[in-house]
């Protein structure tokens, strides 16, 4: 009761003050907290979870003299009871027949009803005082009941530490009610977890928690607290959780209790890594990785791992199957803990030219992973500087320090020690060495890093005459935020398409329209593009042609401004706009969600003389305004004019017969992989070929990583991880037929995807949790069959996505220590019809006609 005077004297008081309690007087508060965990559209009947309900005796024991608003408060909690947050069947009430000492233990009980000591100031909880030795759950469940003291009497936004930490609070009261709602997105807590850097691939939250507490004649009658928190999987929403908190508290003299709610979730106990191992390396033979029981069994593995100890780890490490290896090579990269990165660092000698494909695939999973950390990057860096057995290993090791400079700058961490340290040496990299494979590997690393530093060195080197060197320089420039390609760069990029300096290559040229077409073009810069056409090398005439209605079709940024163009007839007329070929580009769409837009394009240069110059396909997600580079194949082949008796394409005439692949995932770009290097090599690989595809990216990515706790105000702690692996093959090859006089070039994408995201709430003595998941396997094969036996010479492009299968699934867990469970689990399977992707009409006729040819 406040002691105010009269009305008038109460009205201003009250402005100012806080709420009091009397002197000698005990006041009894029924409550409860409840937590239920769930999918956010289920039925509440499905809920999982408990409810925690006692008695709260509050008492004042001392007053300041001086501020009569700093209180020292005794509160001690009796009649404790714990039971299932809803309606169950006896048979599935796992509570049924348990006293609260049955399942917290004597110990812990004991600590729960020993009284404790708040200081209450001004309504809000300044200390708290308990026994020391009380084990933490008990601690923070004490923290809840105190925090539903917490309030003002006046309207106001301020900063506020409750057992969910130290958030923004904003408060409106009226007379008899105050509403606190709390800003969780502020909340900050001494745990942090970690996500994956790409929003495509990572998780969103969603937080509420309203607090409405009822004052009668200044005390506290009731307090309703109810919280949420939604986390869902960005590629797919459906696959979400809910954790619902709500608790009461009810000034009254009975000792029956209202519920309050508060969310709980299921905790993993992981195996012992030896036993986890012996469960899941049958899945992870090579033949099972193409199936959903590989990623789910990488998974498992993660978990383990990341528990496991180093000695634990290089025991597995040193006792697995030569098959079998290579994937568990990628789960312990993965697991990203100081042991397992110690562990792998000492199992693998890098100074020998043996274990090159276990050494790649460790350096892949670092490029991947998730929440690299300062200690990966001097690694590598410790790495590169030492004795290397392999040029290839020595290659990787620099190109993904890129990668993992990138991901370290994104999440504010450009300015630590070695990330300079190698930031100096990728931007110094290329000036520093004559070797042109050296060369290529520092602009191979700068196209991963994106550091803004790098663009005018990538600019410089775009206008190399060495091939490769552009050809690198400006895709790497392609992937570049538009902002920072300056009007110099623009410069430069027109320079190498219209030829003022040098006669460059059909790919340079191509390569260089397509950055100034992506990157803000002016009305000048798309009005000389188009102009070019009809002046440009035969098949270059074709591919401009195609990128240009594209560009139209798809309705691409540029579109308006090539539109505008287009209405000047010297621009766009007949003569131009029906130039003949087989090269082409086209984009679409592969899948189109309320959650993901996924989209590719096809872009295919050829020689005049009907062979292969460049393959490059791309497939790009999009979600919550985020954008994922997710897969990018590119072929390349020239120098074989020679074998047809054709003559090479202006600026082509002295290359050396080559062909290769490159390869981007999830916006990594990888080693590239070579086919055949000079016409001798060329020769004895045309009679020795099988016909195989050559690997170019093989293994485990552990693709999606979240994992954070939310501690909830109710003194509960919720664990959320989410994981998503992916086992992938990329492949790919090139046949040439003399004989036949056809050529054929494939691209194979094998992938099994499972994403699991596991929300658990553990107080040690119970705990409840759901988990919600899916998985999908899917084929995607690109394959372009060209003949040339007369001209114009034919060619078919088919984009194939097989039938695949798709399950979505999800379990709730209910656990006392007693070893009383209850369980279920639903799932729901489907298989998505496979299609050919569909491209332009003009490529459906050739086609046609090949295999009619073919038949």
């Amino acid at each position: 009761r406040l002691n105010c005077a009269g009305r008038e004297v109460l009205q201003r008081y009250c402005a100012i003050a806080g709420p009091r309690l009397d002197n000698d007087k005990l006041y009894r508060y029924s409550y409860s907290t409840e937590v239920r965990l769930n999918r956010p559209t289920g039925s509440t009947r499905g809920n999982t979870g408990f409810r925690i309900s006692s008695d709260v005796d509050i008492s004042l024991v001392w007053r300041n003299p001086q501020i009569q608003d700093e209180q020292l408060l005794r509160l001690q909690i009796s009649n404790v009871q714990v039971e299932s947050a809803g309606k169950r069947s006896r048979k599935n009430n796992i509570f049924h027949g348990s006293s609260a000492e049955s399942i917290l233990g004597k110990v812990r009980l004991e600590a729960l009803q020993r009284p404790f000591m708040v200081l209450w100031k001004m309504g809000k909880i300044r200390s708290l005082y308990a026994h020391k030795a009380e084990p933490a759950t008990i601690k923070n469940l004490k923290r809840g009941v105190a925090s539903m003291l917490m309030m003002q009497l006046k309207s106001g936004k301020m900063s506020e530490a409750d057992a969910s930490g130290k958030c923004l609070v904003e408060y409106k009261a009226t007379k008899d009610q105050v509403i606190r709602t709390k800003h969780l997105d502020t909340c900050k807590t001494q745990e942090m977890g970690f996500t994956t850097h790409s929003p495509v691939l990572g998780i969103s939250g969603k937080s509420t928690s309203e607090t409405v507490i009822t004052l009668e004649n200044g005390i506290i009658k009731s307090a309703d607290v109810e919280e949420t928190h939604i986390l869902s999987i960005n590629a797919r929403h459906k696959a979400a959780t809910k954790v619902l908190s709500r608790y009461q508290r009810n000034l009254t003299l009975k000792k029956n209790g209202v519920e309050i709610s508060q969310i709980i979730t299921k905790k993993r106990h992981p195996l012992k890594l030896m036993d986890t191992w012996k469960a899941v390396r049958s899945q992870l033979e090579p033949e099972s990785l193409s199936k959903a029981e590989g990623p789910r069994s990488f998974l498992a593995l993660l978990h383990s791992l990341r528990k496991a100890s180093k000695s634990e780890i290089l025991t597995v490490l040193r006792n697995c199957s030569k098959t079998v290896l290579p994937q568990l090579v990628d789960a312990v990269t993965s697991a990203q803990t100081p042991s397992s990165h110690s562990a792998i660092l000492e199992f693998l000698d890098f100074s020998k030219k043996e274990g090159l494909v276990l050494q790649e695939r460790f350096l892949y999973a670092c490029g991947f992973a998730s929440h690299p950390t300062e200690t990966m990057l001097q690694s590598l860096l410790d790495l590169a500087q030492g004795k290397i057995g392999s040029t290839e290993i020595k290659e990787s090791i620099v190109i993904i320090m890129g990668a993992l400079l990138r991901k370290l700058c994104l999440k504010g961490a450009c300015a630590l020690p070695t990330v300079l340290k190698v930031k100096e040496m990728l931007l110094a990299g290329p000036d520093s060495t004559q070797m042109e494979s050296e060369v290529l590997m520092y602009l191979l690393a700068l196209k991963n890093a994106l550091l803004p530093e790098g663009v005018p060195v990538l600019a410089k080197y775009a206008e190399s005459e060495v091939g490769a060197f552009s050809t690198i320089a400006i895709t790497a420039l392609q992937r570049y935020d538009p902002q920072l390609i300056t009007p110099e760069v623009k410069k430069t990029l027109n320079r190498i398409y219209h030829q003022n300096k040098h006669i460059y290559e059909k790919n340079v040229r191509a390569a260089a329209a397509d950055v100034i077409m992506s990157s803000s073009p002016s009305y000048m810069e798309v009005k000389n593009l188009l102009l070019s056409i009809g002046h440009l090398p035969h098949e270059m005439n074709k591919y401009m042609l195609s990128k240009v209605q594209d560009i139209l079709r798809f309705e691409m940024p540029a579109c308006k401004l090539v539109r505008q163009v287009m209405k000047d007839m010297a621009s766009h007329n007949y003569d131009r706009f029906s130039k003949t070929g087989s090269s082409s580009a086209f984009s679409g769409f592969m899948a189109r969600t309320a959650d993901v837009t996924c989209t590719y394009n096809l872009d295919i240069l050829y020689s005049g003389s009907g062979v292969l110059r460049r393959s490059n396909m791309n497939i790009y997600g999009q979600s919550n305004n985020a954008f994922l580079h997710g897969l990018q194949v590119t072929i390349e082949a020239q120098g074989l004019e020679s074998l047809i008796a054709a003559t090479p394409d202006e600026g082509e005439e002295e290359l050396e017969s080559f062909a290769g692949m490159s390869a981007l995932l999830f916006d990594v770009q990888l080693r590239p992989v070579t086919f055949f290097k000079g016409y001798s090599d060329l020769m004895s690989k045309m009679f020795s070929i099988s016909g195989d595809p050559i690997s170019v990216v093989k293994g485990l990515i552990l693709l999606t990583d979240h994992s954070q706790v939310i501690p909830l105000q109710s003194g509960l702690r919720t664990s959320a991880e989410f994981q998503g692996g992916l086992a992938i093959d990329i492949s790919g090859g090139m046949e040439f037929s003399l004989w036949y006089r056809e050529s054929k070039t494939s691209v194979n994408n094998r992938g099994a995807l499972v994403v699991i995201g596991n929300v658990t709430v553990d107080t040690g003595f119970v705990s409840a949790g759901v988990e919600v998941g899916f998985e999908t396997e899917a084929t995607l094969d690109f394959i372009t069959t060209v003949q040339f036996s007369e001209y114009p010479f034919l060619v078919c492009m088919q984009m194939d996505k097989t039938t695949f299968p798709f399950r979505e699934t999800v379990s709730k867990q209910e656990k006392l220590p007693s070893g009383q469970t209850f369980s279920l689990k639903r799932s729901r399977d489907q298989l998505v019809p496979g299609s050919e992707f569909p491209l332009h009409q003009e490529n459906s006729n050739m086609c046609k006609k090949v295999f009619e040819q073919a038949w």
